[in-house]
């Protein structure tokens, strides 16, 4: 795009009426030269939406700025406090050019933050089809789509940002989607986390229904009604969590989500440290305590018993765990995690995994696969995140993910082992498509 100046109406179209306070009137800047970087900068905030410009997205005019009516667009863009990485560089750029004028802007700064959008929503629609294979057990499939929406408030200037997922479950083979109280059909519309989220002395604190990720994934990846803080440097941090576990019997929004959590409820309290020395290396290393547990013990194993607990009789369960990766280069990771509990028996977990490249869903044609072991005792894997292997399974495990286009991530993976009760083989197909919104 050609460096086309801006207008000052269009200035104040995104200010709303800052150009006309008195201390602008009092304090005419000098113009910001036409061949300044900052109009280029500012097309390209507004180009991806950052700020607002005619309904095309873009700036037209032939009149230079003030310094002054440039600050005020650099403040509006400051005001967005949820911004990709590139643009976030290109708005402290533009605030580093012209902080003496921000500073002079004062209270109109704060109210142009206070005016800025405030609510963001993001989501996407995603189809998943699976297929399982037991020996000594009912083969499970899975054929459905799902609606998620993930709207996220930004609470004044304070930091703090309200965040909410919303999930509509639909059963590809079925015409009616809707709802039943007593939950008869897969179709389930819910609201599985809603928390807030923001800094208080130094530390990070979410509060409500909350998500909680421990040991890579490989122990816990769902959710708990409670708080969690984290604190301390991107080289060593510190996570306490604390709170009730409700997933006793599990509705169709649950299975969205996690399909291998547990059918129980307990009070669940944990602590894990990460810490990374350097790039390549990660290590984390943390204890679960799991009390007043609630959860049916059958010994049955038709397709909805698989996941619960096996002879496990007590009420409390202790978990601790060690794990890292390790980068050789760009393009290999080693990643591996160890889990054990003191139940009597399938209490232990472990996982490793070699993983090349990666796909990310902001480049198309990136792609990354994996390929690794995992043996997930049913009484340590409380709701492991894999989408191949379940909570009472062990064998080989591979997989690829490909973006062909910019926020769509299609992703394949495949489970050869065995269900560890039952010491029986088993497998799994698992294919997967999300678009991003």
């Amino acid at each position: 795009m050609s460096k086309k100046t801006l207008v000052s109406a269009i200035t104040a179209a995104l200010v709303v009426g800052a150009a006309s306070t008195t201390f602008a009137a009092a304090n005419p800047f000098s113009d910001v030269p036409a061949d300044s970087w900052a109009y280029d900068a500012v097309s390209t905030l507004a180009a991806d939406g950052v700020i607002d410009g005619y309904p095309d997205g873009t700036y037209k005019g032939q009149n230079t700025m003030t310094r002054y009516e440039m600050a005020q667009i650099v403040a509006r863009a400051m005001a967005k406090t949820d911004i990709e990485k590139a643009d976030k560089a290109l708005v402290d750029k533009l605030a580093a050019e012209f902080a003496e004028e921000l500073d002079n802007l004062g209270v109109r700064v704060a109210d142009l933050e206070k005016k800025s959008d405030n609510v963001k929503w993001t989501g996407e629609l995603r189809y998943r089809y699976y297929d399982e294979k037991h020996d000594a057990d009912a083969d499970t499939k899975y054929n459905k789509v799902m609606f998620r929406l993930t709207p996220q408030a930004y609470i004044g200037n304070s930091g703090w940002v309200a965040k909410a997922r919303i999930n509509y479950l639909m059963d590809v083979a079925s015409d009616d989607n809707a709802y039943t109280a007593d939950d008869t059909n897969d179709n389930d519309a819910a609201v599985d986390q809603a928390y807030v989220e923001g800094p208080l002395a130094g530390a990070t604190v979410q509060a409500g229904r909350l998500p909680v990720f421990t040991a890579q994934g490989m122990l816990f990846d769902d959710r708990i009604s409670g708080a969690q803080v984290a604190f301390g440097s991107d080289a060593f941090k510190t996570t306490l969590a604390a709170g009730r576990y409700s997933e006793d019997k599990h509705s169709a929004s649950t299975e969205a989500t996690n399909p291998n959590a547990k059918d129980m409820t307990a009070e669940y309290y944990g602590v894990q440290f990460d810490w990374q020395p350097t790039e390549k290396i990660a290590v984390n290393a943390g204890y679960t305590a799991l009390t007043g547990i609630d959860a049916d013990n059958s010994m049955k194993f038709d397709k909805k018993e698989t996941n619960k607990f096996y002879g496990f009789e007590d009420d409390s369960m202790n978990i601790w765990y060690l794990g890292g990766s390790y980068a050789f280069d760009n393009n290999v990771k080693l990643v591996g995690e160890y889990a054990q509990s003191d139940a009597d028996a399938y209490e232990k977990a472990g996982i490793v995994e070699v993983q090349y490249k990666g796909s990310d869903v902001a480049d198309p044609g990136s792609w990354g696969a994996y390929a690794g072991y995992r043996h997930l005792g049913n009484n340590v894997a409380v709701a492991s995140t894999y989408d191949d292997a379940s909570s009472g399974q062990k064998g080989y495990v591979v997989g690829a993910s490909y973006v062909p286009a910019e926020n769509i991530l299609a992703t394949i993976e495949y489970f050869d082992g065995k269900d560890l009760v039952q010491d029986a083989d088993a497998s799994k197909f698992f294919g997967q498509v999300e678009f991003f919104f």
